[in-house]
């Protein structure tokens, strides 16, 4: 087992490899710090990390050798956990603050009581929980577990895996600490989806049991405390959301293993908006299915990931269509010959893609879908049309000066955009195209105005 200096690792005044701190805190002095690392083989995906690796141990599966770390909060201060073995008199939660208990199973009392055992390694002394009431077994069955006590398990597990790995942020909301030995914090707004390298990893507190102390690419630390496995974390499942979300490992990072790092200049397209500037096939997840699917130009999305696809030049994209919020997925190059190289050059993220909301941001929801489906309705500006369908073949104005623009098609149909003195389209319809683009137009009017829209398709164009 290889040895790493935490050289960014600051420790309280006990000189404890649990405890760490932000740089930047405000300390009496510094220590240096040893502790173990063992370099992970998995590369597992965000998917099964927790479950592979920090398994969920209810009171009842404890082992003896399992360790804890007393981390009281305000309650345990005033109600007292834990009893001394030889004398049987209760002691302090804030006397036992960051002592570390191994547990060393339980036993039944003659008075009915059940004490829960543990051997503090701090102290050499051994000290018990009772249980409030019931049987051990009708005990632990519930979350409750122990009062005060983190698992280590957790920490130790998560410091191996993750110490020097690379992160990514999956909410806005961390923390800097503000005391070096107590646990004073402030909070801090951070980019979400921002790479982010683990710098160190300790106790937390009893419900969120890991602090993990990340540090961005311009050199600022915070952290999260965060719960992996639940073990003796006191909370139900159904508490780790909303606000407390972010306290649960996925709703603060992402984990994907060695291959999630993107360069610099990429990943600064996370959290970025973008939209289509042609139609494209995608891939989309839907009642627990992946299907390709074909979206329209002008479809704005916010990409919420960037992912390196192995061995190659592409990086998968997540995003989060703006309006429906539905998720797609798109393999895609950010280097231009790459995408080339592919034969597609739909591949090429500068092809395919625009920054912002793109030119149909101002237009109303109806416009705007009709400009992703190729259609002309009533209402549109020529610079919509234009967004549309493209450029007319012909622009014929009439003697009242208004415009109609025309359009011919493979099928053999021509589309007839007819536009008020203000550049509005008042009607648009289609009629049969006998290469006559430039002839009469009473003909044209009679055959085309009865129709308010059009829709263009692949094939060409179908009047609705």
């Amino acid at each position: 087992m290889a040895l790493l200096a935490f050289a960014t690792m600051s420790v309280s005044a006990q000189d404890n490899p649990y405890i760490v701190k932000t740089k930047g805190v405000k300390k009496p002095a510094q220590h240096a710090v040893v502790a173990s690392e063992t370099k992970s083989e998995e590369d597992d995906g965000p998917q099964d990390f927790l479950g592979k690796n920090f398994r969920y141990y209810s009171m009842c599966d404890w082992k003896d050798g399992m360790r804890f770390m007393v981390v009281p909060e305000k309650y345990d201060l005033l109600v007292n956990t834990f009893h001394d073995a030889n004398t049987g008199k209760e002691v302090s939660s804030a006397a036992l603050r960051h002592h570390i208990m191994v547990y060393k199973g339980h036993e039944d009392m003659p008075n009915g009581r059940v004490h829960v055992r543990f051997f503090c390694e701090t102290d050499n002394k051994s000290y018990y929980y009772e249980l409030p009431n019931g049987t051990f077994d009708d005990y632990c069955y519930g979350k409750l577990g122990v009062p005060t006590l983190a698992y280590l398990g957790d920490v130790d597990k998560a410091r191996e895996l993750l110490l020097n790995q690379h992160l990514l942020t999956r909410t806005k909301e961390y923390r800097e600490d503000t005391e070096y030995d107590g646990d004073g914090y402030s909070e801090v707004t951070v980019p979400k989806n921002k790479v982010v390298k683990v710098v160190a990893v300790g106790v937390g507190t009893r419900s969120f049991p890991v602090k993990i102390i990340v540090e961005d690419e311009d050199g600022r630390q915070f952290y999260q405390s965060v719960a992996m496995s639940k073990t003796n974390s006191g909370m139900r499942d159904n508490e780790f959301d909303v606000d407390n979300a972010k306290f649960f490992f996925p709703g603060s990072f992402e984990y994907t293993g060695g291959e999630m790092v993107v360069s610099k200049n990429i990943s600064d397209y996370l959290n970025q908006t973008v939209h289509t500037k042609y139609p494209t096939a995608m891939s989309s997840k839907g009642s627990g299915k992946v299907r390709d699917v074909k979206v329209p130009r002008f479809t704005g999305f916010i990409i919420d990931d960037i992912r390196p696809v192995k061995n190659t030049g592409f990086f998968t994209l997540t995003l989060r269509e703006e309006e429906s919020r539905r998720i797609y997925y798109k393999d895609i190059a950010f280097d231009e010959e790459i995408a080339k190289a592919d034969g597609n050059k739909d591949d090429y993220f500068g092809y395919l893609f625009g920054m912002g909301e793109g030119e149909a941001r101002s237009t109303t929801l109806e416009t705007r879908t009709a400009i992703r489906e190729g259609r002309v309705i009533p209402g549109m500006t020529e610079e919509e049309v234009e967004l549309a369908v493209g450029e007319p073949v012909s622009k014929i104005p009439d003697s009242n000066g208004v415009m109609e623009w025309l359009y011919n098609r493979s099928n053999g149909v021509l589309l007839v955009v007819r536009f008020d003195k203000d550049g509005i389209v008042t009607k648009a319809g289609g009629r049969a195209n006998k290469g006559a683009v430039g002839g009469a137009t009473g003909t044209r009017r009679a055959a085309s105005m009865k129709n308010s829209s059009a829709r263009l398709t692949g094939s060409g164009l179908s009047v609705q």
